[in-house]
């Protein structure tokens, strides 16, 4: 017989599947069984916590790489709004505002050149980023309304807690 047939060669793949996986479990058991696996683990956790946090800082520190980021962002949040992505573009928005040195003025740019609609939404998600930004330092949540209607029933938005001087008239 030098030909195999079709159930010899499954059972041989079946056979050789189970001990491929015995040995995966055995082997798996064996390091987590491991005295020093657990501090192993938690070492290697705290090293690539720390430079993480290293290299956010230094990222903050450096004026350039601020520039670069706002840079970046900035032309995402046009790239995907050219595209009709309205959502993700006003995240990316928000991304550049947070690093701005003059935010009001961006603010101001936005209004002129976004449309009153995608303005509305960069408006809502800065008081998001708001209050999770608050709620992150205090540990205690800002709940604030994004949208109050005034006595002249005109939605105005609310930035900080503060009326903006921005009116939309319909956000859909």
């Amino acid at each position: 017989m030098n030909t195999l047939n079709k159930t010899t060669v499954g059972i041989a793949a079946g056979v050789a599947g189970t001990l491929f996986l015995g040995y995966c479990i055995y082997f798996d058991r064996k390091r987590r069984a491991d005295p020093e696996y657990k501090m192993k683990v938690h070492e290697r956790r705290r090293r690539q916590r720390k430079y993480q946090n290293a290299v956010r800082n230094a990222s903050l520190n450096d004026y350039e790489a601020l520039q670069r980021y706002f840079a970046q962002e900035i032309n995402l949040g046009e790239t995907l709004i050219g595209r009709g992505e309205f959502e993700n573009g006003v995240v990316h928005f928000v991304n550049a505002l947070g690093v701005c040195e003059q935010p009001t003025r961006i603010l101001g740019f936005f209004q002129a050149t976004l449309s009153p609609q995608v303005f509305a939404m960069l408006i809502i998600k800065l008081q998001e980023f708001s209050n999770r930004a608050n709620a992150e330092m205090n540990g205690i949540p800002k709940i604030g309304s994004a949208n109050s209607i005034d006595s002249t029933d005109k939605p105005v938005c609310y930035v900080d807690g503060s009326p903006s001087t921005i009116l939309i008239d319909d956000l859909e």
